[in-house]
């Protein structure tokens, strides 16, 4: 328990810490979608960038299975539910270990 619960604590925060990366990574496709920030500006472009290759080999996946919605991606919806559920498990986990005294 002394290694284990920090490590799962630590699991939980990144999760969370991934679930603003996507959240942050769909708001800001849709600005550049709509125009109304451009991607020629090198610190949007390089943000850009980032978010997109920090999210999308676990949303590539999730596109794979989902049928065509006429241009909706919710794909970082079905991601975030995931990840919500993961977290659920692993502080289920961690409450089952703190309880059981291991």
């Amino acid at each position: 328990m002394i290694i284990l619960d920090p490590l799962i604590h630590i699991l939980i925060i990144a999760l969370q810490v991934y679930v603003y990366m996507v959240i942050a990574s769909a708001i800001l496709s849709w600005l550049v979608h709509f125009g109304v920030i451009n991607t020629r500006n090198q610190f949007v472009s390089m943000v850009g960038e980032f978010l997109w290759r920090v999210t999308e080999p676990a949303l590539r996946p999730i596109r794979r299975f989902m049928p065509n919605l006429g241009g909706i991606d919710v794909s970082p919806i079905i991601l975030i539910l995931i990840i919500y559920f993961l977290q659920m498990v692993l502080q289920n986990v961690r409450f089952s270990l703190l309880s059981s005294g291991l």
